[in-house]
Parts: structure tokens; sequence; C-alpha cells
């Protein structure tokens, strides 16, 4: 470590703020003459996405906050640093082909000079839990929403490794990152199968004499089994092998205990419920794991297989069912109510058996992705401290 350069963040790189554009100016749908726009909620936890996002026509002038594949993102609002679900100062690393342009509170990072910090890199030095833990620690604001500046992010401390054995740290992490990548892409790719096969038998094809029904004929729920954890009780549980502890949107921790095992629908109760296109928020859980008070648990009823279930909820709108004006929730009564044809048994069976295959490769790669995952993030903060040091 007595090699490593100890300097400051800013003196290495750029930090460019979005543009604030006219909300006038913004087009609901994309031509060839226009890019997507990045907002806070494009970059929320760590995930850059494009749903729902608003276009804006593109010009040389606006070269500046172009976000290309691999840039480094960063949330300059969010939540607060004690929220449950914080975003501020959370780092994204750009990974879709479609350009974009960059709205304001949305930052990019830059290396200055790739020969002194390699860039790689600092998508790696952000998404340390030190790194970003030191943000949070500088966030300003409200006692629900925090922000961070561009000196902010530039008077972090770094301990620089030299551009050999920076670039060696990134490309341990890059090659993990990049299997996780592919495993998800194989699991898109097996959803949209099973998606498109239960669109032709069962929405395409639908018969005038199926009878109508509702979700909770087909589905059990276990609400009652779930227990909320605070974040200081789950820091209680850390020992040993550790589980996914499951909220309303995603996996918020991974704890050494569990309250189910085995396959189950998750469906957002309060909070995150629904998606931009008003599609139920899901989350589709196996093995062993704990789930919060914030998200139904719901298991199919023979005939039917929660893999069917979940491909007609993912395309099922609920607004009907969303009470709630400033936090929206949906009820247990709601969701039992929401309707569900009463499907001909032979098409239920012959679907299941058609995609079990899909489905126990789905779940065959989800559990790698949690391994990795899990190697990655226990790698990385030795990798950015030095503690673990790679030939460069």
């Amino acid at each position: 470590m007595s090699e490593w350069l100890e300097t400051y963040f800013g003196d290495y790189i750029n930090v460019i703020n979005g543009y604030a554009f006219k909300s006038s100016n913004f087009l609901d749908a994309g031509t060839s003459e226009t890019l997507p726009i990045i907002k806070i909620k494009n970059v929320a936890n760590g995930n850059v996405h494009l749903n729902g996002a608003q276009h804006h026509i593109f010009d040389a002038s606006l070269s500046k906050y172009l976000v290309e594949n691999k840039d480094v993102l960063i949330a300059l609002t969010g939540n607060h640093p004690q929220a449950e679900s914080q975003v501020v100062g959370i780092a994204s690393r750009y990974k879709l082909n479609e350009k974009a342009l960059l709205n304001q509170r949305v930052a990019k990072i830059v290396t200055k000079d790739e020969s002194l910090l390699a860039q790689d890199f600092i998508y790696y030095f952000l998404i340390d839990k030190n790194t970003h833990q030191y943000l949070a620690s500088q966030s300003s604001g409200s006692a629900n929403q925090a922000n961070i500046s561009k000196t902010d992010i530039e008077q972090i401390p770094i301990s620089l490794p030299c551009p050999e054995e920076q670039k060696a740290i990134a490309s341990v992490l890059s090659s993990l990152d990049d299997k996780i990548d592919l495993l998800h892409r194989q699991n898109t790719t097996l959803e949209r199968m099973a998606e498109t096969l239960f669109r032709q038998w069962f929405v395409e094809e639908v018969q005038e004499d199926w009878e109508d029904g509702t979700l909770g004929e087909v589905v059990e729920i276990f609400d009652n089994m779930r227990i909320p954890l605070s974040k200081m009780e789950r820091d209680k549980k850390k020992g040993g092998v550790l589980y996914p502890y499951y909220g309303a949107a995603q996996i918020m921790d991974y704890i050494n205990d569990y309250i189910f095992d085995g396959e189950y629908i998750l469906m957002g109760e309060d909070g995150t419920v629904r998606t931009d296109e008003g599609f139920p928020v899901l989350q589709y859980a196996t093995g062993k794991f704990w789930v919060n008070n914030h998200t139904h648990v719901l298991k199919a009823k023979p005939p039917y297989s929660n893999f069917l279930i979940w491909n007609y909820l993912s395309k099922k709108n609920i607004d009907e069912i969303v009470t709630g004006a400033v936090q929206p929730k949906i009820n247990q009564g709601n969701l039992k109510a929401l309707d569900f044809p009463k499907l001909p048994e032979h098409l239920v069976v012959e679907f299941n058996s058609l995609t079990k295959p899909m489905l126990i490769k789905i779940n065959n790669n989800k559990k790698q992705i949690q391994t990795l995952e899990k190697l990655r993030d226990n790698l990385l903060p030795k990798l950015m401290s030095g503690e673990v040091r790679v030939n460069s």
C-alpha cells in the first residue's frame, strides 16, 4: 500500500452535470432526431434503464451531455442516507447500446487522463461501500431528500494504485460483472419465450366461453408469515450462510435466517407497487429467503404454476386496484378480486410442461448470479483498499 498515492478524486476526474432541459420541450415518443433523457429515476439504485424515458431533439450543442455505453453516472439528488431505499450517491454504469442525454441532477464522471486514472476503475471506486458512505456523510437536504454536489464528489479521498494495477483490479471485477450480465440476458430471452407462448395461448386465442374468475381463486397468499426487520436487526444476522431479504421492489439485504423456503411470487404492496406502464412490481423468489411487510407473498394453486401466474401478472394493468394518492397501496382484498379468467385445464397443464425447462434454467441462472454478486461484493472493498492485490 505504501506505493499507492493518497490524493483526492477531483484531481483526476471531471464531473459533468446534466443539462436543465425545459419540460415543455420533452417528447413522450422518440424519433430518428431525438434521444431519450436520463433522469434521476432512471439511475435509481445503481440500475440504469430507459423505462418511461421522455425524449428531446438532439443537436451538436448538447454533445457535452451525451451518454454512451459504459459511461459512469451518479445521482446527485435522492432519498436521505438513512432511508431504506437510498438513491443519492449511488453510481451506475450505462450498459445500453442506445445513446441518451443527461438531465440535471444526474452527473457523468470522466477521467481527465486514462494514463493516470483508468475509466473502468472509476466505476468500481464509486460503487465501493466506503466511497458511498463518504458521499452519504457529505449529503445535505431535507429529512426525506438528500443532495450531493460536484464538489462533494471531487473531494472524495482516494488511495490510487498505479494505472496497471487499476486496470488489473477493474479487469477482475469486470469479468464477474460480464458473467452476471450474460446470465441476466439469458433469463430475459427465456422469459420472453414463455411470455410469447402465454400471450398466444391465453390472450390472442382466448375463447368467448372462458368464464370470468379472480386471482384469489388461483393463488394462496402468505402475508401473515412476513416479518419486517430494521437495519439494526438485519446487521445482527450477518454470520454464516446468508439468504436474500426482500422488500417491495428488490432484494434489500442478505441475512443468516429465512422464513420462506420454496418458490413464490412477490408483488409490491405499498410504496413501489406499479411500473410506469401500470403493471405490478413483481419478484420471483426461490429457495430460502426472508420478506418484509411491504410485498405480498403469493403461490399458485394446482393445476396452475407460479410461472403461469407470473406471466399473467407481468403484463396486467393494476391501476384499478391501487389505492392511496400519496402512498400507493394494494390491499389484500383488492388483490384477491383482481380478474383472472378460468383457463382450460389441459392448456394450463401443457403450458406448465413446456415452460418447466425454461424455469429450471432461469432459477439455476439466478443462483449463479447471486453467487457471483456475493463474490464480487466481497472482493470489491478488499481490492479497492489493497487488502487483496492483483498482478498488474
